[in-house]
């Protein structure tokens, strides 16, 4: 019954066989994918496709085939592929690994065709080079630009041979090109030169100087100044790309009349930018976190609810919670330690800002200066395109994220209110809808300013331009941050990072070394996402399969450990999201608060260290060993208040 039926091919299916049969080279049975470059001791994938015509010849049979080290004749791997005539397009994708490197040469043997292929096995510690090059030039040249590209080409260097000449030719020729050619990069530029573009208008026709002339009116000290910033970050909490830009570009007027400085500023933008939409129960951050979530439970064979996982989840999720506990404290008490007292001080008695001879990732100059100053200074101007901006991309998200689970067929009836919103605003194009509300609040400027009277239509547009133009700067940082990311990923950086902690995993351990390999990750490759999407698949089977029982550990504190690990790998992500020098959510806040970067980073480390220390040694460590994570959270505040108030210093 199982031969014969698997003679019985659907008519479409053997169309689209015989289609994609006359496409494929005469004498070609398989394709084979292999990584350019492999590390040693890493474990890598080679993907075989048998041609169409396999499975015309074939069909329901298993093919042998072998994977030949062509050098020593040592075989690698051999087994079978089943030709299943309903699933054309599948690939096997069989795992192996080096232990030399130099050039690798391979036989694949299938349905009596051999294929060779070649790539390149590398030491492994290389690949954590490129990234820390870039960020130990970064720190020490203060030149972001250099430093990234330093990183970039020292990576395609690595994956071209070692031929630095071939590196930097490729690096600019590909890896550039390539970072670009995400559409959603491509809208977050848009969305970020655009949305300058608007505060150029807005600058230029009054409303920045009236805003900070009304909100000066309540925030009259560098307190409720700071406040304010906070506040208003953690209220702008369903995106972190609109909460950073949004934030910075408002109360960057206000702060600098408040002798704040940019380094404080950028800090208070950071720092409520990620973490608020890590652990928001509605954000765009939302459908990732959980459809990672999901895959690890089917995978698992689990039925629990990934949205309820998460939901449970944020109370372990200590380094966020902790992160935004401490900007509050650092503001309300005015105290400060390391290099950020060094510039509130700076701030506080000098008037600047700006440390002298540092380069703000944003000139300002250029949207601040347009065409003399402004007549009128109407609060409204600001508020009112900003207000835009923010129900834009509110409106939009739950627009966008309806009109797709239609077109999916998910159907919401049956679902609460809340977890209904969660679901249309995580399955949203944040990124389509990010560049929506920037467009409409650049508009809605130009229309207000050009209704009053205050500028003519050639000096708005004048102001428009030079809003952007104010931006560049920072968008070639981002391309750069975006590049050095592919590296990472071809040069597998993360899978070496699990090798080296993967030997010290136990399950009383494990949310605390997950916590920190999350956040070397984030940290060394800027993205949170990213590894969200590296660790979720290792972190969650780890945590669910672990022997347990055998180490006399009951149900309930499995079951905390397997929501800590979880909750790490999410808190891990953000740090890096938070802190890393090429992050890019990093970047944008020095470029909206009008910051130098490095002093940005230079300034914010010390905190993010402190904070993540204290979601070490007052979260992952004492809940792994099956502490309560609610007396965990009061210890930890209660550290926080101590280090805040003792260790750091009066600016007021």
């Amino acid at each position: 019954m199982h031969k014969r039926k698997t003679h019985t091919i659907p008519l479409f299916i053997f169309f689209l066989l015989l289609l994609s049969a006359t496409s494929t080279a005469a004498g070609e049975n398989f394709t084979v994918k292999i990584p350019k470059i492999v590390l040693t001791g890493i474990e890598y994938k080679i993907s075989i496709q048998p041609a169409a015509r396999l499975y015309l010849q074939h069909p329901g049979q298993a093919l042998s085939y072998l994977i030949q080290d062509r050098e020593t004749g040592e075989i690698l791997r051999e087994g079978q592929i089943t030709l299943d005539v309903r699933r054309p397009d599948a690939r096997t994708e069989v795992h192996l690994s080096a232990s030399r490197s130099g050039k690798q040469h391979l036989i694949i043997r299938l349905a009596d065709e051999t294929q060779s292929v070649s790539n390149r096995v590398i030491p492994a510690w290389l690949s954590i080079l490129p990234p820390l090059l870039a960020i130990l030039l970064a720190l020490l040249t203060r030149q972001v630009i250099i430093a990234l590209l330093f990183g970039i080409w020292l990576g395609v260097t690595f994956i071209y041979d070692f031929n630095p000449f071939l590196g930097f030719l490729h690096t600019l020729d590909e890896y550039i090109v390539n970072a670009l050619a995400d559409p959603d990069r491509i809208s977050i530029l848009i969305f970020s030169l655009v949305l300058g573009g608007m505060v150029g208008v807005i600058t230029r026709s009054g409303g920045t100087q009236g805003i900070v002339e009304k909100l000066s009116k309540h925030a009259r000290g560098p307190r409720l100044g700071q406040l304010a910033t906070w506040a208003m970050g953690v209220l702008i909490f369903f995106d972190d790309y609109a909460n950073t830009l949004i934030v910075g570009n408002t109360m960057r007027p206000l702060t600098d009349k408040l002798k704040i400085s940019r380094e404080k500023l950028s800090y208070l933008v950071d720092s409520t930018a990620a973490p608020v939409a890590n652990i928001a129960i509605i954000s765009t951050w939302i459908g990732y976190e959980i459809s990672l979530i999901s895959q690890s439970f089917v995978s698992l064979g689990v039925s629990d609810n990934a949205y309820i996982t998460f939901i449970r989840t944020i109370p372990y999720n200590f380094y966020p919670i902790y992160a935004l506990f401490f900007g509050f404290l650092i503001a309300y008490l005015l105290r400060d330690f390391g290099s950020m007292y060094q510039a509130e001080r700076r701030a506080r008695h000098s008037g600047q800002v700006l440390r002298e001879g540092a380069v703000p990732l944003t000139d300002l100059t250029d949207s601040e200066s347009a065409a003399g100053q402004p007549t009128e200074k109407r609060w409204y101007n600001a508020f009112i395109p900003i207000g835009v901006v923010i129900l834009t991309v509110f409106f939009g998200l739950i627009y966008s994220g309806y009109q797709n689970l239609q077109g999916n067929g998910t159907q919401l009836s049956g679902l609460s209110l809340v977890r209904q919103t969660s679901l249309i605003i995580g399955n949203a194009d944040s990124f389509a809808v990010l560049m929506w509300a920037s467009f409409i609040g650049s508009i809605t400027a130009i229309i207000l300013a050009l209704g009053q009277r205050l500028l003519s239509l050639q000096q708005a547009m004048e102001a428009w331009v030079k809003g952007i133009r104010s931006m560049v700067m920072a968008a070639i940082i981002l391309v750069n941050a975006w590049a050095i990311g592919g590296i990472c990923q071809e040069l597998y950086t993360a899978d070496f990072v699990i090798h080296l902690t993967r030997s010290f995993l136990s399950p009383h351990w494990l949310p605390l070394v997950t916590f920190v390999t999350a956040a070397t990750i984030s940290f060394a490759t800027g993205t949170s996402w990213g590894t969200m999407a590296i660790l979720m698949p290792i972190a969650i089977p780890l945590a669910y399969k672990f022997p347990l029982s055998h180490l006399g550990i009951d149900p309930s504190h499995a079951t905390n450990l397997l929501l800590s690990t979880t909750a790490s790998v999410l808190a891990g992500a953000t740090f890096g999201d938070h802190c890393s020098p090429i992050s890019d959510t990093t970047i944008m806040s020095s470029m909206a608060s009008g910051a130098d970067h490095i002093d940005h980073v230079r300034t914010q480390l010390p905190y993010a260290l402190t904070v993540g220390l204290i979601a070490c040694l007052f979260g992952y460590l004492p809940v792994g060993f099956g502490i309560s994570d609610w007396w965990v959270l009061v210890f930890g505040f209660a550290a926080i208040f101590v280090i805040v108030r003792f260790v750091g210093k009066s600016t007021a």
